[in-house]
């Protein structure tokens, strides 16, 4: 049996959930019941929305910040990155402190590797 959506309507209500979910989770996912199962899922789905909602995550203003936003997404290293685009690491570390403008080799392997729209990429260059 289905449970009826959840949702979040002030910091309160959340804060309680997020107390709820934490205990949850704490017991570990083999010892939930089926229903718990449903519940943590149900409570999670409903905090990830408020947290849509009220806390949403500001978007990348520059190509180093998407990169890095890309690299937090993928688990990557500078040195993976590096490897991955086919770049120095130093050329890499420069690019995305700031100190180095992109050039199209670059800006070519993040639209390709990363999947960075190429649209925001000729915005910032």
């Amino acid at each position: 049996m289905r449970t009826k959506q959840i949702t979040y309507k002030d910091e309160a209500s959340y804060n309680t959930a997020m107390e709820e979910i934490l205990s949850l989770m704490n017991k570990g996912e083999a010892n939930l019941t089926p229903a718990e199962t449903e519940k943590l899922r149900n409570m999670a789905l409903a905090a990830e929305a408020y947290e849509d909602r009220y806390y949403p995550m500001p978007m990348p203003n520059t190509i180093g910040q998407m990169v890095g936003l890309k690299m937090y997404e993928m688990k990557l290293t500078q040195t993976a990155l590096a490897e991955m685009l086919g770049l120095a690491r130093p050329k890499l570390s420069q690019i995305l402190s700031g100190k180095r403008e992109p050039d199209v080799p670059f800006l070519k392997a993040v639209y390709q590797k990363l999947k960075i729209d190429p649209g925001f990429l000729l915005d910032k260059a």
